[in-house]
């Protein structure tokens, strides 16, 4: 195998399609926070393709990695030996797939090693957007949506001279791109999270305010927050698929990714700074990304957490396994054409029942199994972004409710760490503290509605919903989430 770097790529087997651009006359116009598996399939992956085009060899990626963990040391050693080189291979369902090199990440910066560096590249002239994959946890937001001052990460961030976070890192760069007349970029978040641009206007707003109140006007009156939606599923990648992929593609790449082959990103057209002509590579543009937004994140990031959680329990590694079980494609198609469809306006020309079918489709992908575990992690984020609406919708319609009452107990059934059968796994819940796991693991079946998980959904209001889940809980138990989704299934 041929291992990858710039002076290697015209060596690669002829079915490995490379960069049809010189990446020696590019220059970096984005920088990118996050650089993990789904930028790389996703984001980088557009910018890519649209290096290929005349007059936009300006938009190329400094990736910035903000993470201060052995992972992120062996990652940015990996890019700097692959001259930021990586391979992405793409899985139709028929398994049949392509592979590119991608290039468009010219530079990468490990900002957990030199934070000063980091907010210096960010104020270079060029840069004109910065963009995030944080995660949906990583805003510091409320169960209201307010970004948390008092959060003790923000709280010391806010106190140091060079500061750590995100949002001190984008703000800093951006106090001194004020000073020296610079001026603004624009901030994209790529985060699954409803309004992820206002979401995203208020955090950095506030931080800034809070550091420095003229500051944060500037930024208010100054740089732009798009929101956008984006769209693909993208594994995590072990090294047992490090192995599998260099064997496929001939390569010998140290960090390959895969994927399926559907993507789609919807932006709001509103950029302070420029912006690079993604319309001509397949990304759609709009005044408003709210109706993408809810079709995508309550029905297939939704159906992907109410499959995960109970698959878990079941036992289940990977979403092909879990959607081959008949019990839970019903399960998921009932909870997509009734609970959530019913309460979403989607844009115009868009059949949801059709979104609905290209869902499960997507999801039997065998050549992307996308693992449960992965899914469910950080559910404590998601659930109140994925399900919120469509719990409020149903609850306050008095509609049936016991899809989302089993999908709930079986989130706090997954907050115990075992499958159905005893067998241990472990949870990874950043937005879930010790008191707050106390109350999901308690004796009384019910404490763990009190979570903030649960803020939203207003369910002092429906007080069958929290006996029907305390029910569900303890037939978990009793005889297993199979039986149990078996005997209320229907």
């Amino acid at each position: 195998m041929i291992p990858l770097s710039n002076a290697t790529l015209h060596q690669l087997p002829v079915q490995v399609t490379t960069p049809r651009y010189n990446r020696q006359k590019t220059t970096a116009g984005i920088a990118h926070l996050g650089v993990g598996n789904f930028h790389r399939a996703h984001q980088a992956m557009y910018i890519n393709k649209v290096l290929e085009r005349e007059g936009q060899q300006g938009w190329a990626i400094v990736g910035v990695g903000l993470r201060n963990s052995a992972r992120e040391d062996k990652r940015a050693a990996i890019m700097a030996e692959q001259d930021n080189l990586y391979t992405l291979t793409t899985f139709a369902p028929d398994s049949s797939h392509e592979t590119s090199v991608i290039g468009s990440i010219i530079e990468y910066v490990h900002a957990a090693k030199d934070r000063a560096a980091a907010i210096k590249r960010l104020t270079d002239p060029d840069i004109k957007i910065v963009t995030l994959t944080i995660t949906e946890g990583g805003y510091y937001l409320d169960a209201q949506g307010n970004f948390t001052l008092d959060h003790p990460d923000i709280k010391a961030d806010l106190a140091r001279d060079v500061p750590e976070t995100a949002f001190g890192l984008v703000c800093e760069a951006l106090r001194q791109r004020r000073e020296s007349g610079t001026g603004p970029f624009t901030v994209l978040s790529c985060d699954n999270l409803r309004h992820n641009g206002k979401v995203a206007r208020t955090a950095f707003c506030t931080y800034a305010t809070a550091r420095d109140p003229i500051l944060g006007a500037w930024i208010k009156e100054n740089v732009s927050f798009p929101s956008s939606m984006v769209d693909r599923i993208t594994p995590s990648v072990g090294e047992a698929d490090i192995t599998r992929l260099d064997a496929l593609t001939g390569v010998a790449d140290q960090m390959p990714i895969f994927a399926e082959d559907f993507t789609q990103w919807v932006i709001e057209d509103n950029f302070c700074a420029g912006r690079p002509e993604l319309e001509t590579v397949g990304v759609q543009f709009t005044d408003d990304v709210g109706p993408y937004e809810q079709v995508k994140l309550r029905m297939l990031n939704a159906s992907h957490s109410m499959l995960a959680l109970p698959g878990v329990l079941m036992g289940y590694d990977t979403v092909p396994h879990a959607i081959a079980d008949t019990l839970l494609l019903g399960h998921l198609e009932r909870f997509l054409t009734e609970d959530a469809s019913p309460f979403i306006t989607p844009p115009k020309g868009l059949s949801l029942a059709q979104y609905a079918q290209q869902v499960l489709h997507r999801f039997r992908n065998p050549a992307v199994g996308d693992q449960l575990l992965r899914i469910a992690s950080d559910s404590g984020s998601k659930l109140p972004v994925f399900l919120t609406d469509t719990v409020n919708g149903v609850l306050g319609s008095g509609r049936d409710h016991w899809r989302l009452a089993f999908g709930t107990a079986c989130f706090l059934e997954y907050l115990r760490g075992t499958t159905d059968k005893g067998t241990p796994y472990t949870i990874t819940e950043p937005a879930i503290n010790a008191e707050q796991l106390a109350l999901a693991c308690a004796e009384d079946l019910a404490a763990g509605l009190q979570m903030t998980v649960f803020a939203g959904w207003n369910l002092k209001d429906y007080p069958n919903f929290a006996t029907d889940v305390v029910k569900l809980r303890q037939s978990i138990r009793a005889q297993g989430t199979h039986k149990t989704l078996a005997q209320h299934a229907g």
